[in-house]
Protein backbone atom coordinates (compact mmCIF):
# COMPACT_ATOMS: atom_id res chain seq x y z
CA UNK A 1 0.00 0.00 0.00
CA UNK A 2 1.33 3.39 -0.95
CA UNK A 3 -0.19 6.87 -0.76
CA UNK A 4 1.77 9.76 -2.23
CA UNK A 5 0.63 13.33 -1.66
CA UNK A 6 1.80 16.22 -3.82
CA UNK A 7 0.87 19.76 -4.72
CA UNK A 8 1.76 21.59 -1.56
CA UNK A 9 3.76 24.77 -1.50
CA UNK A 10 3.95 28.39 -0.48
CA UNK A 11 1.04 30.64 -1.40
CA UNK A 12 -0.18 34.08 -0.41
CA UNK A 13 -3.47 34.55 1.46
CA UNK A 14 -6.33 34.35 -1.00
CA UNK A 15 -4.41 32.06 -3.31
CA UNK A 16 -5.15 28.51 -4.42
CA UNK A 17 -3.50 25.12 -4.44
CA UNK A 18 -4.60 21.68 -5.58
CA UNK A 19 -3.34 18.73 -3.60
CA UNK A 20 -3.22 15.22 -5.04
CA UNK A 21 -2.99 11.85 -3.36
CA UNK A 22 -2.16 8.94 -5.64
CA UNK A 23 -2.69 5.44 -4.33
CA UNK A 24 -1.30 2.05 -5.26
CA UNK A 25 -1.27 -1.48 -3.94
CA UNK A 26 -4.96 -1.89 -3.22
CA UNK A 27 -8.41 -1.48 -4.81
CA UNK A 28 -8.59 2.28 -4.42
CA UNK A 29 -12.09 2.61 -5.89
CA UNK A 30 -13.59 0.55 -3.03
CA UNK A 31 -12.57 2.92 -0.25
CA UNK A 32 -13.61 6.28 1.13
CA UNK A 33 -10.70 8.72 1.39
CA UNK A 34 -10.12 11.66 3.69
CA UNK A 35 -7.74 14.60 3.94
CA UNK A 36 -6.35 15.61 7.31
CA UNK A 37 -3.95 18.34 8.33
CA UNK A 38 -1.58 18.87 11.21
CA UNK A 39 0.27 21.81 12.66
CA UNK A 40 3.32 21.03 14.82
CA UNK A 41 2.28 20.71 18.45
CA UNK A 42 -1.39 20.15 17.62
CA UNK A 43 -3.50 17.08 16.92
CA UNK A 44 -4.15 15.97 13.39
CA UNK A 45 -7.41 17.52 12.18
CA UNK A 46 -9.99 16.15 9.78
CA UNK A 47 -10.49 18.35 6.72
CA UNK A 48 -12.65 16.54 4.15
CA UNK A 49 -13.84 13.12 3.08
CA UNK A 50 -15.28 11.51 -0.04
CA UNK A 51 -16.88 8.11 -0.32
CA UNK A 52 -15.99 5.47 -2.88
CA UNK A 53 -18.83 6.50 -5.19
CA UNK A 54 -18.10 10.24 -4.98
CA UNK A 55 -21.65 10.99 -3.88
CA UNK A 56 -21.10 11.68 -0.20
CA UNK A 57 -18.77 14.51 0.74
CA UNK A 58 -18.11 16.18 4.07
CA UNK A 59 -15.94 19.05 5.24
CA UNK A 60 -14.83 20.67 8.44
CA UNK A 61 -16.76 23.92 8.88
CA UNK A 62 -13.70 26.14 8.51
CA UNK A 63 -13.09 25.06 4.89
CA UNK A 64 -16.66 24.82 3.61
CA UNK A 65 -17.12 26.92 0.49
CA UNK A 66 -13.35 27.16 -0.04
CA UNK A 67 -12.12 23.56 -0.39
CA UNK A 68 -13.43 20.86 -2.71
CA UNK A 69 -12.58 17.18 -2.47
CA UNK A 70 -12.86 14.98 -5.55
CA UNK A 71 -11.48 11.75 -6.92
CA UNK A 72 -10.63 10.04 -10.18
CA UNK A 73 -10.84 6.31 -9.62
CA UNK A 74 -9.35 5.68 -13.04
CA UNK A 75 -6.18 7.42 -11.88
CA UNK A 76 -6.31 6.13 -8.29
CA UNK A 77 -6.14 9.73 -7.17
CA UNK A 78 -8.01 11.97 -4.79
CA UNK A 79 -7.73 15.74 -4.98
CA UNK A 80 -8.22 18.66 -2.63
CA UNK A 81 -8.80 21.95 -4.41
CA UNK A 82 -8.10 24.74 -1.95
CA UNK A 83 -9.23 28.25 -2.81
CA UNK A 84 -9.14 31.51 -0.88
CA UNK A 85 -6.44 30.11 1.38
CA UNK A 86 -5.99 31.65 4.81
CA UNK A 87 -3.06 31.83 7.19
CA UNK A 88 -4.76 29.24 9.42
CA UNK A 89 -4.70 26.72 6.56
CA UNK A 90 -0.94 26.37 6.99
CA UNK A 91 -0.24 22.75 7.90
CA UNK A 92 1.03 19.44 6.64
CA UNK A 93 -1.78 17.80 4.69
CA UNK A 94 -2.20 14.02 4.70
CA UNK A 95 -4.50 11.68 2.87
CA UNK A 96 -5.99 8.72 4.66
CA UNK A 97 -7.89 5.65 3.60
CA UNK A 98 -10.89 5.53 5.89
CA UNK A 99 -10.95 2.76 8.50
CA UNK A 100 -7.68 1.21 7.29
CA UNK A 101 -5.07 3.28 9.08
CA UNK A 102 -3.21 3.96 5.83
CA UNK A 103 -1.56 7.36 5.58
CA UNK A 104 0.58 9.19 3.11
CA UNK A 105 3.77 11.03 4.03
CA UNK A 106 2.13 14.43 3.85
CA UNK A 107 2.64 17.59 1.83
CA UNK A 108 3.40 20.98 3.34
CA UNK A 109 1.04 23.88 2.68
CA UNK A 110 2.25 27.30 3.80
CA UNK A 111 0.05 30.36 3.50
CA UNK A 112 2.04 33.50 4.10
CA UNK A 113 2.28 37.05 2.86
Amino acid sequence: VQLVESGGGLVQPGGSLRLSCTASGFDFHLFAVSWYRQVPGKEREFVATIDSGTKNLAYIDSVKGRFTISRDNGKNTVYLQMNNLKLDDTAIYYCNINNMGWWGQGTQVTVSS
